[in-house]
């Protein structure tokens, strides 16, 4: 719980007082959420309530603005918003597979790789949503089917939602994107990183991804 108030101090606006969230079970151990049973399919289903973004309550909210105009109202500005791709795929097949889809265009469009990008805030609905996206970023045979043999690229684990994601969080519902965007905002003036790469998919088969860059203040 430490590190959870020490970054996000200033940025949580307290509740009846209190910023400390009920979801998040420091107590967790390998043990404990193994003996957890699948809460889909049954009784084979690999989702639990251990590797499932839980239910939450939440609201969120950023600033979006021009350079000038931020500096004129005196705000001190966190990161450029240099582009972004909304995309949706095939809701049977490929249901959470947005964020491959939109990170490819997205880094396609600006001719950036995955080298380029120094901090990862992916939203994780699930684990088994998130490990099938990063396996697909990094399939030669994915590309190859896809997107004419380009693949995404590897994404470098120490650099991916090191502040915890929406399995640790929570995900409330119109509240991530925002969430996504300024944690990684943040990050990218602490740990003094070029660019982001943020993605989410959604229900219904699409998806987003939008690459950031630092501001220097």
């Amino acid at each position: 719980m430490y590190f959870f108030t020490r970054f996000y101090k200033g940025e949580v606006v307290p509740y009846k007082g209190s910023t400390v969230e009920n979801g998040i079970k420091g107590d967790s151990s390998i043990e404990s959420v193994s003996k957890l049973k699948p809460a889909f399919v049954k009784p084979q289903g690999t989702h639990t309530a251990a590797n499932s973004s839980y239910l939450t309550d939440g609201a969120s909210a950023s600033l979006i603005m021009s350079e000038q105009k931020a500096l004129e109202l005196g705000f001190k500005p966190l990161a450029y918003l240099r582009d972004w791709s909304f995309k949706a795929c095939d809701p049977f097949e490929e249901l959470l597979l947005g964020p491959t889809y939109c990170s490819q265009e997205v880094l396609s469009r600006n001719n950036m790789n995955m080298s380029d990008v120094g901090v990862y805030e992916i939203h994780e609905a699930f684990a088994g949503q998130i490990l099938s996206n990063l396996t697909a970023m990094n399939s030669q045979e994915f590309a190859d089917a896809k997107f004419r043999g380009k693949k995404v690229g590897e994404v470098d684990m120490d650099k991916l939602n090191t502040k915890g994601g929406s399995l640790a969080l929570g995900h409330p519902f119109g509240a991530t994107g925002s969430r996504l965007v300024t944690t990684a905002s943040r990050r990218l003036q602490k740990e003094e990183e070029r660019f982001a790469l943020i993605a989410a998919c959604a229900d219904g088969g699409t998806g987003h991804a939008c690459i950031l860059e630092r501001y220097d203040n």
